[in-house]
């Protein structure tokens, strides 16, 4: 299992103080023994890689998994970002290929592709950018990229090569994570209404947040401090579902309306509902989320990503919760 965080969003802190906060959150992370943190990236965010170099140098081993955009930069400018920090740090990032974004995004980019083949762009743009960290010398016609003898300096050693992962559950999110060999990560539903068969593939990951107390009622009290109702979060939630072509945005948000209270036992829909985050989040005794954690590695799920937590003592929760769900059974 690995288990990743997330990178708080820029958006929320003032300059002076973002540095900080990402150095202080990276380094609570790989003191408990988190591998990494996966950071964002949008037209409101900072540059990812700017934060990625920022967390390494605060660091010793912790993995930045840097959400990459094919319509922010040509295939060779990210393998030559990931190139130069393994030839000046000696570390290793790993790659989120994310193929859409908001539609308000994208209209300002000017990307008229529609959903599917932006996953068919998203996966010539990862061979040529893959091929050029192998040491290939790439020739290519493709239909959204041509290239022709190009190369890589300097060369990405072997050990430093980037593990790649694919958000969404499209079909054509599938078809690309199987291409590429890349772990799929999505944002699962209840586990009630998921088994063997509705878990698409191998190398799955999902990602939500938790929220974990000794007791029960405890983290249910700090849950809905956290994440009270917001009417005009619920305004702009809707307004994003009614524009999105994003197959898990549609089917989370269905399911959020289905649930009374958005709740089935630890699983909680509420701050999707509120638009104040965008994953599921799992509240309660460390044992009732430490038996949600397993249900899902149960059913494949290898890699795990961690909604960004309140603080060190929050994670430390959070981490007692992670602690159980690995203890064999007696």
């Amino acid at each position: 299992m690995k288990l990743f965080t997330t990178a708080p969003p820029s958006v929320r802190s003032s300059a002076g103080d973002y540095l900080s906060r990402i150095a202080d959150i990276a380094r609570w992370h790989e003191d408990a023994g988190v591998e990494g943190m996966l950071i964002y990236t949008d037209n409101s965010l900072m540059d990812p890689w700017t934060v990625a170099q920022a967390t390494i140098e605060r660091t010793s081993k912790f993995v930045p998994l840097v959400a990459t955009q094919p319509l922010y930069m040509h295939p060779l400018a990210a393998a030559r970002k990931i190139s130069s920090l393994g030839f000046l740090y000696g570390r290793k990032l790993a790659l989120n290929m994310v193929a859409g974004g908001f539609v308000r995004d994208l209209k300002q980019l000017g990307d008229q592709a529609e959903h599917d083949p932006r996953y068919d762009r998203l996966t010539e743009y990862s061979q040529i950018m893959m091929a050029l960290l192998h040491g290939e010398t790439v020739t290519l016609a493709g239909e959204y990229y041509q290239v022709e003898g190009l190369r890589l300096e300097p060369a990405l050693d072997e050990v430093l090569m980037p593990e790649i992962f694919v958000s969404g559950m499209s079909p054509a999110c599938q078809a690309t994570a199987a291409t590429l060999g890349a772990t799929r990560l999505s944002y699962t539903k209840p586990r009630e209404q998921l088994d063997q068969a509705a878990v698409a593939g191998k190398n799955l990951g999902v990602r939500f947040g938790v929220i974990a107390r000794p007791r029960s009622e405890d983290a249910w009290e700090e849950a809905r401090a956290r994440f009270p109702a917001d009417r005009r979060g619920q305004l702009a939630h809707r307004m994003a579902q009614g524009t999105s072509d994003s197959i898990w945005h549609q089917q989370i948000s269905a399911v959020a309306e289905e649930l009374e209270d958005a709740r089935s036992g630890a699983y909680w829909l509420f701050p999707i509902k509120n638009y104040k985050t965008f994953c599921p989040y799992l509240v309660g005794s460390y044992e009732e989320v430490a038996d949600y954690i397993q249900s899902y590695i149960s059913l494949g799920f290898e890699t795990l990503i961690l909604d960004v937590p309140q603080g060190r003592d929050d994670l430390g929760h959070t981490m007692r919760a992670f602690d159980l769900c690995q203890q064999p059974a007696v």
